[in-house]
């Protein structure tokens, strides 16, 4: 699908102005101020991110009363169980809050649900075998916000739960009847940064926990894992976020749990690390365990205090990583011949008999992005249907999915993604119901997808200088893209060269022969309809980066989209 450029304009004498005051290049300066940072201050606190960033943690709504809690619990020798969902965010999530007990001198017991077998969020089974097993303190991770059987199960016999959440409350019925519920999104909040990750949010109750028992020397430790959760979970890396993920980064490939340094061994992480190492190398494979086997191997992983059996089980999360991809390709595959059928909908819902639910969020993901539509993909097993859900633009999907609330077994998520349950009798009725809604709501630019340039850089002065430039502006992810420019004048030297069937290696010059390297990651897919040939005039939106191999560093141009050039 054809995408819109959208190309940054800039105010050239600004942007002069303002590189000489925080002494950056002029390109750098005026990108600080197209992102909001135009002051000496707000550019300041933007490149030098530090623990002043880091908010006061009572200021989160029912922190108090949860902090006291479990400090009781601990003192009092109580059974502790840290129940986190099966993603990233709650895997690291549970093991923060178990060190953290641990430090303070208590015990924990975790439970992380099987996604197959138990599904999302808190169940009452499970509720009951802790209770049993003596558990009279739970904590939620990631989870528990929209949880009200459970949690009124839990009350009326005797289990105090405190949720720890950043997902969206009910707008109707608002919290679950919890002893505590600690997140920055729930109503009557008035916390500054509501971008917190579920990891972020068991970092603040840990920090306000050690505070108050002289611990705070032992927050540090805990960055390097609440930063993986927040970049994995892609929240906004702005505000304390930003601070989160930059200090945790600062020295990950030095640390000392034998878990995580075995995990960096088989991504092949092995020098400074970026945002973009735990997005596409260290999170998929720790919720790989989740969404093909078993999540608490993330947490054993973690914990794991010899390295042998650290490396056992970070090979078993990259098997099941490679398990996952190959079944993600086939499930995706079957998706798309899907929608075929649904041409002219605006919300696509499509299900199939089996498909496996670890990756069926995936799916919608790709679907999302190539069709430029809100998505449904649905696993139907005897009769019921699980689903996840991605959108598109502005588009709020969770607002959507609540005028279908009786349809629905249970349901949940915020504005870009969701999941739910529900009988597959209901699905076509789903389908129309979400489509009128899309046809009513969704705005027409919501589905052309855009890509947003940030600059125009001339093919004379584009150099290897200018990845290293854009070092400063790190951590890179959700609300902090990493810059796309533009250059014109350039044409291909030679044909495109195909990379296992899907990539594509360009070799570009301009007019005075200066010559680029660029790589078109899935660039066959993209270019669909187009040939391209030697000679053929192009401007290109693109990354910079600096590639290196066999010990030489060249920049590459990383391919978002090209186009002819006349």
């Amino acid at each position: 699908m054809e995408r819109r450029w959208l190309i940054q304009k800039h105010d050239h004498e600004r942007a002069k102005r303002f590189a000489s005051e925080i002494n950056v290049s002029p390109l750098i300066a005026a990108l600080l101020i197209a992102r909001g940072f135009d002051s000496a201050d707000k550019a300041h606190r933007f490149l030098n991110p530090s623990y002043d960033d880091l908010h006061e943690p009572s200021l989160l709504k029912g922190m108090r009363e949860a902090s006291e809690r479990i400090l009781r619990a601990i003192d009092n020798g109580e059974k502790i169980l840290i129940w986190g969902d099966y993603d990233v965010d709650g895997t690291t999530g549970t093991t923060l809050l178990r060190r953290v007990v641990r430090t303070l001198g208590g015990t924990s017991t975790f439970h992380i649900p099987n996604r197959f077998t138990e599904g999302y969020g808190v169940n009452t089974p499970a509720l009951e075998k802790a209770k049993g097993d003596g558990v009279s303190l739970v904590i939620t991770v990631d989870c528990g916000i929209r949880s009200f059987g459970p949690l009124e199960w839990a009350k009326e016999n005797g289990v105090d739960v405190i949720v720890t959440d950043h997902h969206l409350s009910d707008e109707v019925r608002g919290n679950p009847p919890a002893f505590a519920v600690v997140n920055p999104n729930q109503l009557g909040c008035e916390y500054p940064d509501k971008n917190l990750a579920g990891v972020g949010v068991a970092f603040k109750l840990a920090q306000q926990m050690l505070r108050e028992r002289d611990a705070s020397h032992a927050i540090n430790d805990l960055l390097k894992i609440t930063a993986i959760g927040t970049v994995a979970d892609i929240m906004k890396l702005t505000g304390e976020n930003r601070a989160i993920v930059a200090l945790g980064l600062r020295d990950l490939p030095a640390t000392k749990n034998v878990g995580l340094k075995a995990l960096m061994e088989v991504a092949d992480c092995v020098a400074e690390m970026t945002s973009y190492d735990i997005g596409f190398r260290i999170a998929p494979r720790i919720n790989a365990a989740g969404r093909m086997d078993v999540a608490r191997h993330v947490v054993e992983l973690f914990e794991c205090e010899d390295f042998n059996e650290a490396r056992k089980l970070a090979s078993l999360l990259d098997a099941r990583n490679r398990e996952r991809q190959k079944i993600q390709q086939q499930i995706t595959e079957l998706a798309f011949q899907e929608i075929e059928s649904f041409q002219g909908a605006r919300f696509l819902v499509v299900h199939g008999e089996g498909w496996h639910r670890g990756v069926i969020g995936l799916a919608a993901s790709r679907i999302a992005e190539r069709v430029h539509r809100p998505s449904i993909v649905l696993s139907v097993e005897n009769g019921v249907a699980h689903g996840s859900a991605r959108s598109v633009g502005s588009f709020h999907l969770l607002a959507a999915l609540e005028t279908c609330a009786d349809l629905f077994e249970q349901f949940g998520g915020h504005a870009a993604a969701a999941g739910m349950k529900l009988q597959s009798e209901n699905i076509e009725q789903l389908r129309s119901r979400l489509d009128a809604f899309a046809m009513e709501n969704i705005l027409e630019e919501d589905m052309k997808p855009a890509l947003s340039i940030d600059a125009h850089v001339s093919s004379e002065t584009l150099d290897l200088k200018l990845s290293e430039e854009l070092k400063c502006l790190e951590p890179f992810g959700a609300g902090n893209l990493k810059p796309v420019f533009v250059t014109k004048g350039l044409y291909l030297a030679e044909e495109p060269f195909v990379m296992k069937e899907k990539h594509l290696r360009l070799k570009l010059q301009n007019d005075q022969r200066k010559r680029f390297e660029a790589v078109w990651w899935d660039g066959v897919e993209c270019s669909k309809g187009r040939t391209f040939h030697a000679g053929y005039r192009i401007e290109v939106a693109y990354t910079p980066e600096a590639n290196t191999w066999q010990g030489n560093t060249r920049l590459q141009l990383v391919v978002q989209d090209l186009r002819e050039h006349n």
